[in-house]
């Protein structure tokens, strides 16, 4: 029967397809469940009586939205991965919603922030580099809501299903392309120590190092963050040291971009007088001058991975692996060249 306005209601359309008001309310939430038949007779009904268009707001409520969680502002990798999630979104019918960690009861309210999530329709949450804590994790398991992180900055415990790169790998990579250009004083200028893939990165570094008979001089290792005064900050203090690297591998491309700033203003060029490795392979490493050698990461497809794991554990399936791990691809450009 219509409401007083006019419109018709779940049961009008569930009567009229011959279904149950629950199979209309599945179709409208995009969940799987549904026979393809059954999910065509229904959104057919759906049209024939204006049920979206009419009722916008109530259309909005019942498609389902995934919450993206970014732990500072927007930057050329988040980007990057809020772009795969919002590809496959778009693919699978799905809605998101962005927020940064710390905006709302989220930060120190873990019990009222997953609430509400819940009570907002959220189906499940996508936490980007973020440290949620224990608290988080069981406030978001009380109310059903899966959560998925990206690029985890702490090892990430057996109940967090998390997404990532090889890590290791892309740095012994990085640092083996260095090597064999006859480096043998290579610095590294890392993201925060205790992040998992920042230590990851170091280690295959490290490794590489080791491996290739070369010494890792006293100050060659500094940590901080990901960000572009990070590498001018960490390349300055290789750059003065009585020794100084004659190539960096940095632990980001916007890091990278710092340690070349931090060249420049010694009167240092690049890559002639410093070769620069970057990570992420972001849009920064293509317009960068000169363009980047660095590590890609399937960042797109990261996001794409975190969304599509999400959507099955928000409908109550298995995933095969808790941990998901990307292979990473070393691009050579313009920033590197023979010692």
């Amino acid at each position: 029967m219509p409401t007083r306005n006019g419109r018709a209601t779940l049961a009008t359309v569930a009567a009229s397809a011959g279904v149950s008001v629950a199979t209309v309310s599945k179709v409208l939430n995009g969940r799987s469940d549904v026979a393809q038949a059954t999910r065509d007779r229904v959104q057919t009904v759906l049209q024939e009586h204006d049920y979206v268009s009419s009722s916008r707001r109530s259309a909005a409520a019942g498609r389902a939205t995934v919450q993206v969680l970014f732990d500072g502002d927007l930057n050329a990798y988040s980007t990057e991965i809020l772009q795969g999630v919002l590809n496959t979104a778009a693919e699978v019918g799905v809605a998101v919603a962005v927020a940064m960690r710390g905006a709302g009861p989220g930060a120190d309210r873990p019990v009222p922030w997953a609430r509400e999530l819940a009570s907002a329709g959220r189906r499940a949450v996508i936490a980007v580099t973020s440290e949620l804590t224990s608290a988080h994790l069981t406030a978001l398991a009380r109310v059903h809501v899966p959560l998925v992180v990206i690029d985890p900055l702490n090892k990430p415990a057996a109940r967090v299903t998390s997404v990532g790169s090889t890590n290791f790998t892309g740095g012994v990579a990085a640092t083996e392309h260095l090597l064999s250009l006859g480096h043998r004083r290579i610095g590294h200028v890392g993201g925060p120590a205790t992040a998992a893939c920042s230590q990851a990165r170091m280690h295959g570094y490290l490794a590489a190092m080791d491996a290739g008979g070369a010494e890792v001089l006293p100050g060659h290792v500094r940590t901080g963050g990901f960000l572009y005064h990070d590498g001018v900050v960490g390349g300055a203090a290789l750059l003065d040291l009585p020794k100084p690297p004659t190539a960096v591998f940095a632990g980001s491309d916007e890091t990278a971009l710092g340690v070349m700033e931090a060249a420049r203003a010694r009167g240092l060029r690049v890559p002639d007088d410093l070769s620069v490795v970057g990570f992420d392979d972001t849009q920064l490493a293509r317009m960068a001058s000169p363009p980047l050698t660095t590590v890609r990461q399937p960042l797109r497809q990261m996001g794409s991975v975190a969304l599509r794991t999400a959507l099955h554990l928000a409908s109550g399936e298995r995933v095969d692996s808790h941990h998901v791990e990307l292979a990473t691809e070393l691009v050579v450009r313009g920033s590197t060249a023979p010692a």
